[in-house]
C-alpha cells in the first residue's frame, strides 16, 4: 500500500497574526503606556507650578506699574477684583491669568491701613526650589500665613 501525500504546492501559508499574540501586543502596549502617564504625572504638576510662579511675578510687575501710576496699590480684597482693578486702571493690562488648574486660585490681599504693602499667593503641588530662594527674608515662603499650612509661593511687597 503506498501512501498518498498531501501536494504542498497547493496550500498556502496564512499571513496575518493570532488573537493571543494580538491580545499579548495590546497587553504589554497598555503597560508602557500606563507607566509613561505616571510618569508625566509630576512633569505636569511641576509645569503648573512654574506657570503659577510667572504669572504672580507678572503681577507683580502689573502692580508696579499701578503703583507707579496711582500712587498706591489697588484696595481690592479678591483675585477677581484686583483683576477687573488693573484692567481698567488703564496701564495697558489686558487679561491676568488665574491658576492653571481648575478649582484652585491665586490671592491677593493688601495692607489697607497704608495701601503701600501686598502680598500675592498660590499653592504649590510640588515641593519647589524657588521655595528657598529667599533673598532678604520678605519674598519666599513655605507657607504665606500660619493659618494656612502648606506649600506657597508668596511675593509680599
Amino acid at each position: 500500500m503506498k501512501l498518498l501525500k498531501p501536494k504542498t504546492s497547493n496550500l498556502k501559508p496564512k499571513k496575518g497574526f493570532t488573537l493571543i499574540e494580538l491580545l499579548i501586543v495590546i497587553a504589554i502596549l497598555g503597560l508602557l503606556a500606563s507607566i509613561v502617564l505616571v510618569g508625566l504625572g509630576g512633569a505636569r504638576a511641576k509645569a503648573r507650578d512654574s506657570r503659577r510662579i510667572a504669572d504672580l511675578r507678572q503681577v507683580q510687575n502689573a502692580l508696579e506699574i499701578y503703583y507707579a501710576t496711582k500712587g498706591e496699590y489697588p484696595n481690592v480684597s479678591s483675585w477677581g477684583d484686583l483683576s477687573t482693578a488693573l484692567i481698567n486702571a488703564n496701564i495697558g493690562i489686558t487679561q491676568i491669568s488665574n491658576d492653571p488648574l481648575s478649582g484652585h486660585t491665586y490671592a491677593y490681599g493688601i495692607d489697607s491701613s497704608d495701601r503701600q504693602h501686598y502680598v500675592l499667593q498660590a499653592g504649590l503641588e510640588q515641593d519647589n526650589p524657588v521655595l528657598s530662594d529667599d533673598v532678604d527674608g520678605t519674598f519666599y515662603t513655605v507657607s504665606c500665613d500660619d493659618a494656612a499650612p502648606g506649600r506657597y509661593y508668596c511675593v509680599r511687597f
